[in-house]
């Protein structure tokens, strides 16, 4: 190793040198970037705010190439490891305060630009943007497995230098079909790998989920494969005609209502906790004014009187009478099972399953009679409690007792060994406000 000598004639390694290069560099980096940052472009010509815009953005992708060679050090010396991080993802997400799934693409898009020198040298040039850079890294993965190593460094190369100039969503359409551009004689047989990888992998990784928001929102998200989404959209697009009066996504997001509203309609869907599929509203009514006031949802939700006047115009409207404090006082006649009137009286009275601590929601519950039907028990609302599969087998083991207590609500005796003192219990998950 060479040796430097500094000013003030102490002897100093060239490593040492370069360390400190690198340090004042980019802290110098930072307050440049932050006096432009603090500077107004209202000054510049419309030519010099577009070449600013542009300068900006390069500058951005080579100091992101530049924070993956850091990241690939860092792991590299096992650093997160020795600070007793789980992982170097899980690190970042401590050091950089990003979420796990960008730390993750991170420390992935790392490891690949330090085995991919054409790729590195690419971000390090701003010749691709991080987006760019994510699809080729993908892209080369993937191909490892269907062609030689020379093939995917064509593929590699070709990527950068002949569809660098296009955006995200058209370069991505790009790396897949790259192998018929740079490869035809193979590419037949990868595709068609490809596509089989891809069904197996949307089949197993199908989701749906509709997540409360707790601000009257429900986010809905998931992923369909191929064949199940060309399905999806055949259902919504004729209820997708443009108006003026809704945004795309609005009119995408009415159109799944409705095709869900036109099911319900049908005698197609099955029996969903013994009855059939259908939104159940709980709401006061003012006799005197002859009016629907706000309603709530059998899962606990609010809604306004507008919204439950909407949905009583192509509804069964059941009378079920409520007393003080919500107490179900009268509903329908008494039937042999827990169907129709009756149990929508249970679900509007237990709001799920009634053990205690129990959150399972009505549609998995069964209706059980207090008093055993076979030992003379009527098929009645004070003799009927809502029970998940779990508790329903446990209440009939016999060790927990269920009673109905002079409010008309069920509450649930602990063995001994559980409860010395026996107390009752109820549930609190689905009590209604």
């Amino acid at each position: 190793m060479s040796a430097g000598v500094s000013p003030g004639g102490a002897t100093i390694t060239a490593q040492t040198y370069e360390n400190q290069c690198v340090r004042e560099t980019l802290e110098q980096l930072r307050e440049i970037a932050g006096h432009c940052a603090g500077t107004p472009a209202w000054s510049l010509s419309n030519p010099d705010l577009v070449d600013a815009l542009h300068a900006a953005h390069d500058a951005q992708q080579m100091l992101a190439a530049t924070t993956l060679h850091l990241i690939r050090e860092i792991e590299g010396r096992n650093l997160p490891i020795a600070q007793q991080a789980a992982s170097t993802a899980v690190w970042l997400r401590e050091r950089l305060h990003v979420s796990i799934h960008t730390a993750r693409r991170t420390v992935d898009l790392a490891k690949t630009l330090d085995q991919r020198p054409t790729l590195d040298a690419a971000l390090s040039t701003a010749a691709v943007n991080v987006e760019q850079a994510h699809i080729v890294a993908k892209t080369v993965h993937d191909l490892a497995d269907e062609a030689a190593p020379d093939v995917v460094d064509l593929a590699e190369k070709a990527l950068i230098a002949e569809f660098a100039g296009w955006e995200p969503s058209a370069f991505r359409k790009a790396a897949h079909r790259i192998l018929a551009h740079v490869a035809p004689e193979v590419a037949d047989e990868a595709d068609r790998r490809a596509a089989e990888r891809d069904e197996k992998r949307a089949q197993r990784t199908r989701a749906f989920t509709l997540t409360n928001n707790g601000d009257g929102r429900f986010r809905v998200t998931g992923w369909l494969d191929a064949e199940a989404a060309a399905i999806v959209n055949a259902a919504l697009d004729p209820l997708c005609k443009p108006d003026l009066e809704r945004t795309p996504a609005q009119r995408r997001a009415d159109a799944l209502v409705e095709v869900c509203r036109l099911a319900l309609r049908t005698k197609q869907l099955p029996d969903n906790g013994g009855d059939r599929p259908q939104v159940v509203i709980t709401v006061p009514y003012d006799v005197v004014r002859k009016e629907l006031g706000h309603g709530q949802l059998d899962t606990g939700e609010r809604l306004t009187a507008e919204q439950v006047r909407r949905l009583a115009c192509d509804a069964h409207i059941l009378p079920i009478v409520l007393g003080g404090q919500g107490q179900i006082l009268d509903v329908g006649q008494q039937r042999r099972l827990f169907t129709g009137p009756l149990r929508r009286a249970l679900v509007v009275r237990d709001g799920g399953c009634a053990f205690p601590g129990c959150d399972r929601p009505p549609q998995w519950c069964d209706g059980h009679h207090i008093r055993h039907w076979t030992d003379g028990g009527d098929t009645a609302l004070n003799n009927g409690v809502l029970l998940c599969g779990y508790h329903h087998r446990l209440i009939h083991r016999g060790e927990w007792e269920v009673r109905m207590a002079d409010d008309g609500r069920p509450e649930f005796i602990p063995p001994a060994y559980v409860d010395s003192e026996r107390k009752p219990r109820r549930n609190i998950y689905h009590q209604r406000t």
